[in-house]
């Protein structure tokens, strides 16, 4: 899963390897995917998550160079059961996807 290896081919790709990153708690590959306009300094896990599955709600065009994708992603900490929905924007650049931000749902 490294940054160096081949780009995703559209944004519903990049958003399915950032949420393995997320189980896999990738912080290098998932802050090398986000845009550097809107990439914060660091990331932090939830401690003791344990995600469950992901579930694409809807994958759209929004002009030539960008797209969002809608989601569903679900996980469990403490005994307790989390459901993240967003709404992902994502940008192409000199040919490479990138995850721009998110609105939640």
């Amino acid at each position: 899963m490294g940054v160096a290896e081949t780009p995703a081919l559209d944004p519903e790709s990049l958003m399915r390897s950032r949420y393995s990153a997320f189980v896999l708690e990738r912080a290098d590959y998932l802050l090398a995917t986000w845009h550097p306009r809107t990439r914060p300094a660091q990331l932090e896990f939830e401690p003791g998550a344990r995600w469950l599955g992901l579930a694409v709600k809807r994958h759209q065009s929004t002009g030539p160079d960008a797209a969002v994708v809608e989601f569903v992603a679900r996980y469990r900490v403490g005994g307790k059961a989390v459901r993240l929905h967003e709404v992902s924007r994502f940008e192409r650049e000199a040919g490479r996807w990138w995850y721009l931000d998110g609105e939640q749902r």
